[in-house]
């Protein structure tokens, strides 16, 4: 089988980038200087949010499917975000697809997380010969890449689901829990940068964890949608997933994620037992 991967990414604001851009006061400190970055761009453009070059990748979500199972992880096992560990995170993503060639499926990557990669691997110097291959090196290439909008390799769920169409995208969160399953759990995207002065990398890892878990489930009903696997098919294939994840809730070694499991699984009807 093809493999496939799932990812997400949770990003926090460049304050290193913005330091070198003399985009805030030298005299104040990354948390007080970033502030003053958002502030501005409030009154400016209605947002706080910064643009994707100014996004440094803090956490890289992933849910692989192949031959061996299914499993969910976090790539790199830095919980800080200075430009080592964010190299070290680009160069593992994109390690993996130059190993497995999988089949990327996202939510929303075309509109972000893929140009913030794009953006930081150029940022951080990481190569990445075969994603980047339009048919230079593999001719199957030329008519289905990772970069083409209109291509399969990469599927962003949401771009496709809403037929390409801006105003017709849907939330991860209220999608998942429609299919039932159990969308972010409360969690809120926009309050990473808080979690990360406070220390709090690994609440933020099974957050991202959680996404990319809803992900993978809502791709497994969309080949379903499609006529690529059957009603059993895909039913057999929640039971893959739920056996991963509940295999998890028991980890003594990081006890949080084991609990953010189980209350993923008693808030997934579509994952219950049969």
């Amino acid at each position: 089988m093809t493999p496939i991967l799932c990812f997400d990414l949770e990003t926090i604001p460049d304050a290193a980038g913005l330091r070198r851009l003399e985009m805030f006061d030298a005299s104040l400190d990354d948390a007080a200087g970033v502030a003053a970055v958002q502030a501005a761009r409030l009154e400016s453009h209605g947002n706080d949010f910064l643009p994707h070059y100014l996004q440094r990748v803090w956490v890289i979500g992933c849910a692989f499917r192949d031959h061996e199972g299914f499993r969910v992880r976090c790539l790199g096992d830095q919980h800080g975000a200075s430009d080592a560990e964010e190299t070290a995170r680009l160069k593992s993503f994109f390690k993996t697809i130059e190993k497995h060639t999988p089949q990327l499926v996202s939510w929303n990557g075309s509109g972000f997380d893929l140009p913030v990669l794009h953006h930081r691997a150029l940022i951080q110097g990481v190569p990445a010969p075969r994603y980047w291959d339009q048919g230079e090196d593999d001719r199957d290439f030329k008519f289905n890449n990772y970069l083409a909008r209109y291509h399969s390799r990469h599927l962003d769920l949401m771009d496709v689901l809403a037929a390409y169409q801006n105003r017709a995208f849907a939330p991860l969160d209220s999608m998942a829990r429609l299919c039932g399953f159990a969308g972010k759990l409360g969690e809120d995207g926009s309050k990473v940068w808080q979690s990360f002065l406070d220390g709090k990398g690994e609440s933020v890892r099974a957050y991202c964890e959680t996404d990319v878990v809803n992900t993978y489930l809502l791709y497994c009903r969309f080949r379903m949608l499609r006529g690529e696997w059957s009603a059993e098919q895909y039913r057999s294939e929640l039971q893959v997933v739920r056996q991963s994840l509940a295999a998890m809730i028991g980890d003594a070694a990081c006890p949080l994620r084991g609990e953010h499991w189980k209350r993923y699984l008693d808030a997934a009807p579509a994952l219950a037992g049969h």
